[in-house]
């Protein structure tokens, strides 16, 4: 709070709330798939509107953007044992690092369907830490109740936008 004169001022998100369509840069998590053909749009979108964003496909260490297939290719082949044990795979465990670091450093998430269960993961920490948590949904999707612990859901770029204002 500031002090002008004798009245109090709320400032919120370092902004003044009497000024119109101020934009707080926000620094954002995109939570998708590699599969998923909406996430370079939504990460250039974002980027175009003034916000930090997180690509887990280019983190900024200089990694290549992490999948199985670079730690085995018959990944799909393994079993639970198998599984778990390759979770402690050198390559996994550097992606993890980029990934939960940059989670730490957001304060937003956008969940971007299509995706799967690690997106869901991350979303799902960011809305349990209390962080502003979106889930954008571009096309026809399977109902999700779960979904009501975020704190959106946007349908169109133009309202995932005006929702991180």
């Amino acid at each position: 709070m500031r002090t002008a004169g004798n009245k109090r001022e709320h400032v919120r998100d370092g902004a003044r709330s009497n000024k119109k369509n101020i934009i707080m840069k926000r620094k954002i998590y995109v939570a998708s798939s590699w599969r998923n053909g909406y996430y370079p749009e939504v990460v250039a979108r974002l980027r175009e509107a003034g916000h930090d964003v997180y690509d887990f496909r280019h983190p900024p260490s200089g990694d290549p953007g992490f999948k199985w297939s670079s730690v085995s290719e018959d990944y799909m082949e393994w079993t639970p044992e198998q599984y778990r044990d390759m979770l402690g795979h050198p390559k996994a465990e550097r992606q993890f690092h980029n990934d939960i670091e940059a989670m730490e450093a957001c304060d937003t998430c956008v969940l971007v369907l299509p995706c799967g269960r690690s997106a869901h993961t991350e979303a799902g920490w960011f809305a349990g830490r209390g962080k502003l948590t979106i889930a954008y949904i571009p096309e026809r999707q399977e109902p999700e109740l779960m979904y009501k612990l975020f704190s959106r859901v946007c349908c169109s770029l133009d309202e995932l936008i005006e929702a991180l204002k």
